[in-house]
């Protein structure tokens, strides 16, 4: 019998649509589901500008509007198509401040068939902030969101933030308040940003980048540097580094090459304006490092509506989960090889910092993500769904631990072309505990054969022979699993290691 439904959705919930109504741009996502980690399942925008020409104005432009009316009318009946059973519509700075603002909220009202929540400059920045928290591990520092029309900047630690801010200083209002003049830009985002005194509570913590004109400045500096893996989510960068490729971005002497392709032309006159907000940030701040988030105003709004609960648990982990269930043979067993290297790593002599104990756990939840795959690409197709995935709570050199430990489990402790990029990214201790890892899972799946009940019951404990270090103690009832195979995995660890190791079955 055929089966209608998805396999290759999450089971028990529903879609949910956020349909965001920008200074610059008009999107809808919609997500898999409200959850601790949701995943897009559609995504589209139109950069309709309505906030242009609102300084000189007042008002946003009417072709701009015409063009939003139009885009809600589609990202309506694409929610509805995406079987969505919650349609969240936010606007920000642009109809918040215009004096037709309210005919256009009316409007856009009738159209969607339902009420617009439009924020302040205090809830957007609240919602990015929330956003920021719903996609780093442990925040800390101050986010800033920059729009098409405002500037929202908030401090963030741990799950606490303070009292947001806005500032006039969007990519399109400052190009425009300034005509176009970026030394009259500077002037006056050095006024604005001087007033947020805060910003000095910031020094040599890290300032989170939210936003488009942002997100673009990082894809450039991606592109330029040929960084190895594109991926916005926690692409971090030190204040040394970000401030001297702003100051490239604002000369735009290298605009003719190539990567600056990789910016829509719409964005790209944008470019130098944020980069000159970001400076002026960054100076009154003084920040250790610039993080980017792919997370902001929507992300926040839909972690706001999860209960405590979800909320506290580990986007990582929880995204990790739920991967388990939809591509590995038994989740049951990904949780038991969580649990149980957590128990072995400290026989190798490995005290396990926090944020490592999370990412073994969950490069052991996705160890066994592409089973399907032929065998001869099981390790590059781990490599790659895993270092590209969109996780969040998680920094480069741990998507790139979690990507290369499952690239070792299949294919062997050594380094090849496949490894190479990630290697770059991935610290030396993290290259250290990938392999590791990967020595460790490809001893014991030969005797799980990835099903559970067997994992916790073997263990590693120091040897009284003076000929070995560690023994890997096995019941007997498991004898019949000794074989040729299982002893070259173990000495393949052993020599990883530096360990003496053997079999006892006992």
């Amino acid at each position: 019998m055929v089966r209608s439904e998805a396999q290759g959705r999450l089971p028990g919930i529903a879609p949910v649509s956020v349909i965001d109504i920008g200074s610059n741009s008009v999107r809808v996502v919609v997500y898999e589901g409200l959850s601790r980690a949701p995943t897009i399942l559609f995504n589209e925008k139109v950069l309709c500008g309505l906030g242009k020409g609102l300084g000189s104005s007042g008002r946003m432009d009417e072709e701009a509007v015409q063009r939003a009316l139009s885009a809600l009318r589609r990202f309506k009946a694409l929610s509805t198509q995406a079987r969505a059973n919650e349609i969240y519509v936010l606007a920000t700075a642009a109809a918040r401040e215009a004096s037709n603002g309210p005919d256009f909220i009316r409007e856009a009202e009738d159209i969607l068939g339902q009420e617009i929540q439009l924020l302040s400059g205090e809830e957007e920045a609240r919602y990015s902030a929330l956003g920021v928290i719903s996609g780093f591990h442990d925040a800390d520092g101050i986010a800033g969101d920059l729009g098409g029309g405002s500037l929202e900047l908030i401090d963030i630690k741990g799950n606490d933030f303070g009292r947001g801010i806005t500032l006039p200083l969007g990519g399109l209002r400052l190009s425009e308040s300034s005509g176009n003049s970026l030394s009259k830009a500077r002037t006056f985002a050095r006024k604005q940003v001087n007033t947020a005194r805060f910003l000095e509570q910031g020094a040599g913590r890290t300032f989170y980048a939210v936003g488009g004109t942002w997100r673009n400045i990082a894809k450039l500096h991606m592109e330029m540097t040929k960084y190895p893996l594109h991926m916005m989510q926690g692409y971090e960068l030190p204040l040394a580094d970000i401030q001297k490729f702003l100051e490239e971005v604002i000369a735009a002497k290298d605009s003719k090459d190539p990567a600056w392709q990789a910016v829509s032309k719409s964005r790209r006159s944008l470019l130098p304006y944020g980069a000159i907000a970001m400076q002026e940030v960054l100076s009154a701040m003084k920040p250790a490092r610039v993080s980017f988030s792919a997370q902001g105003v929507r992300e926040g709004y839909l972690y706001s509506r999860l209960s405590d609960g979800e909320k506290a648990s580990d986007p990582l982990l929880a995204a990790a989960g739920e991967l388990a269930i939809l591509r590995a043979r038994s989740p049951e067993h990904a949780r038991e090889l969580a649990e149980w290297t957590g128990r072995m790593v400290p026989a190798f002599g490995i005290t396990e910092t926090e944020e490592e104990s999370r990412y073994r756990q969950a490069a052991c939840l996705l160890a066994d993500i592409s089973w399907r795959a032929h065998p001869d690409y099981r390790g590059l197709q781990a490599l790659n769904i895993i270092a590209h995935s969109s996780f969040v709570g998680i920094t480069h050199a741990g998507r790139a631990y979690l990507a290369l430990a499952n690239y070792y489990r299949f294919e062997g402790l050594n380094d090849d072309g496949a490894t190479g990029p990630l290697a770059t990214i991935a610290t030396p201790r993290m290259l250290d505990l990938a392999k590791l890892l990967g020595g460790l899972l490809r001893v014991v799946y030969l005797f799980s054969a990835a099903m559970p009940g067997i994992v916790h019951n073997l263990t590693f404990r120091p040897s009284s022979d003076p000929d070995l270090d560690l023994e890997f103690i096995v019941p007997p009832a498991y004898r019949n699993f000794a074989g040729e195979r299982l002893d070259g995995r173990l000495q393949q660890l052993a020599k990883l290691t530096g360990k003496r190791l053997a079999f006892r079955f006992e």
